[in-house]
Parts: structure tokens; C-alpha cells; sequence
């Protein structure tokens, strides 16, 4: 188990950057010790930090983040004031957090923020050739979404569907799910999820 060396910022960010991991990992649905081993720190050091009570060294905020599957950057993406206080309810435009995937060709952004862990809204911009991967399925909730522009390829429990611009589309979260973008056009869809996944 290591130790907790350094200081990551000035003390006024300890509070924010501790309120947006503890956000995190109860949005994935993940307790303190699923966080704290796979990061190499105690349970201990993890909830002092989600509580504003101990700042990490760089190191270890790669780790912990790391272990919620969340790029270190999110972290820092706001600057105080009003905006700290609209930042429950909105997200706006030049703020929006992203994750790309192979090298760009798949870019997911996050619409809403973490603060509302009972849904989750996304926008997907899909290259041509772009795709999800293997199917994969949640436990529980909801998923839908609707296609703005390209044309989207929908695999729901084996069966295919093409999904064009202006439809939109609904199913359980349980169901066995994989997507890409058909043709040389790229695709764009806005993908909301119940609850929260990413």
C-alpha cells in the first residue's frame, strides 16, 4: 500500500475535487473499498479525500480515477462563482467532458452532469467504419436515443436495425446492445441512458 505524499492544489480545490470522485463513485455504483483497492490507498485515505479532508499527489489521483474509469481532466473543468452553483443543473457547451475511442473515431460527450446519477444524457459522434465493440448489456434501467444526422447501425439481442437521421429508438438496458455508423458519412446521435453508466 503506498503513501500519500504531496500536495495536489491549494486547499480551496481539495473540497471540489473530493465532491466530483465521491460524485463519480456513487453514479458507477461503487463502494469506497472497490475504489480504494485497485487505487493502491486505504478506504481511509479515499473518504478523507472525498471529503475535502486530504489532497492527493498527482499520482494517486491517476489511480483513483483510473479505478472509476474517469479521465483525470474532469477534475478541472470549472473556475468557481455562479458557475459552481449552476453546475448542479447545467452543463454548458465549452464545459462538456468527453471519451474517445480509437483514436478518435468514436467520441462520447456528456450532457448532463454528475450530480444527477438517476440519468444520463450523451452525445456520440461516430466516423465512418466507427463502432462500439462487442455487445454489451447493463442491469438495470433504460436506454434510448435519437439520430441527428448519418445513419446509425443498432445490433439489439442479435438483430440488426438501421437507424436514420430524424428516428429515434428505445429499449431495455438489459438488452445485448452494439452500434456503429453505416456508410462514409459520419453519425451523430444524442444517447440517454437510466440510470447513470458512464
Amino acid at each position: 500500500m503506498q503513501t500519500e505524499p504531496n500536495i495536489l492544489a491549494a486547499p480551496s480545490d481539495t473540497a471540489q475535487v473530493g465532491e466530483t470522485l465521491r460524485l463519480r463513485r456513487q453514479m458507477r455504483g461503487l463502494s469506497l473499498r472497490q475504489v480504494a483497492e485497485p487505487a493502491g490507498i486505504s478506504v481511509g485515505m479515499l473518504s478523507q479525500v472525498e471529503r475535502g479532508l486530504a489532497a492527493p499527489s498527482i499520482r494517486t489521483l491517476r489511480a483513483i480515477c483510473a479505478a472509476m474509469d474517469m479521465p483525470v481532466n474532469w477534475l478541472f473543468h470549472r473556475d468557481g462563482g455562479q458557475e459552481d452553483q449552476a453546475a448542479e443543473y447545467i452543463v454548458p457547451r465549452g464545459a462538456r467532458r468527453s471519451l474517445t475511442y480509437h483514436d478518435g473515431a468514436l467520441v462520447k460527450e456528456l450532457l448532463t452532469p454528475d450530480t444527477q446519477p438517476k440519468i444520463q444524457m450523451l452525445r456520440f459522434l461516430l466516423q465512418p467504419g466507427a463502432s462500439s465493440g462487442e455487445p454489451y448489456s447493463d442491469a438495470e434501467g433504460g436506454k434510448c436515443g435519437l439520430v441527428l444526422s448519418g445513419t446509425l447501425g443498432l445490433e439489439l439481442n442479435g438483430t440488426e436495425f438501421a437507424v436514420r437521421e430524424g428516428d429515434s429508438f428505445a429499449f431495455p438496458a438489459t438488452t445485448l446492445v452494439r452500434f456503429w455508423a453505416i456508410g462514409d458519412t459520419p453519425c451523430e446521435v444524442i444517447w440517454v441512458v437510466a440510470p447513470a453508466t458512464v
